[in-house]
């Protein structure tokens, strides 16, 4: 099948989309990245900020803004309907049959929406400072050095991200919280303590995937180019 124009702008807005749902999904679970120990959403965060990039550099500022509000809205309707599901009762013949099963899908979900609220502010403010400094750069450097305004854009939003999120979502938990069980309360001294490892991983996430971003606007930018081609063609 031939990939116009359309379908391969398409193509990468499905996988922010379905990249930015499934690390709000997946993001509880805490696992060991062999040196250190992170929320497995941390594989998908990455390549949100890669493809707002990528977009913005071929289709404009206005492009990415639009595929930010998409993602937004589409966390939002997530969020609507987990809220309803957790607090909707169980019936006897559910897959969930038994009470402890029923009280960790609740205890999973119903934690979850707070994790999410973290989230969609998190994901707004800097995903919106991430295009917004790519269009920065992008007009001081005059269009050149796309690894340049692609990671100093991202170094940036991603601390906004975290930080923000971290800050909602964990900022006076006490004992017995999901993430840390023998700590006390998430303190701001604690959280910066969460945040600088976390920020240093994306950043050097972000770093390595720098060469993907030139692949991906080459191949957007391709498909341009032969929209144009094909326009050009007389009758």
């Amino acid at each position: 099948m031939k990939l116009t124009p359309e379908t391969r702008t398409n193509i990468l807005s499905g996988i922010f989309v379905g990249s930015l749902i499934a690390a709000n999904l997946i993001g509880l679970k805490i696992a060991n990245f062999w040196i250190f120990q992170a929320s497995v959403g941390i594989l998908l965060f990455p390549i949100l900020f890669l493809v707002t990039d990528i977009i913005e550099e071929v289709h404009g500022k206005k492009k990415a803004q639009e595929l930010v509000f998409v993602g937004f809205i589409s966390l939002t309707i997530v969020l609507i309907v987990t809220v309803i599901a957790v607090s909707m009762p169980h019936v006897s013949r559910s897959v969930l049959a038994s009470e402890d099963l029923q009280g960790a899908y609740d205890i999973i979900f119903g934690r979850t929406i707070r994790i999410f609220v973290a989230s969609i502010i998190a994901f707004l403010i800097a995903q919106f400072h991430d295009v917004w400094a790519f269009d920065f750069w992008k007009k001081k450097t005059k269009g050149k050095y796309l690894w340049l305004r692609n990671n100093l854009s991202t170094i940036v939003s991603q601390f906004l991200d975290t930080t923000i999120f971290m800050f909602i979502a964990l900022y006076g938990v006490t004992l017995n919280s999901l993430f840390d069980p023998a700590n006390s309360e998430y303190t701001v001294e604690y959280l910066f303590i969460l945040i600088i490892p976390y920020w240093l991983v994306k950043v050097l996430f972000a770093i390595l995937d720098t060469p993907f971003c030139y692949l991906g606007v080459r191949w957007l930018k391709g498909s341009e180019k032969n929209k144009k081609h094909v326009k050009s063609k007389p009758n």
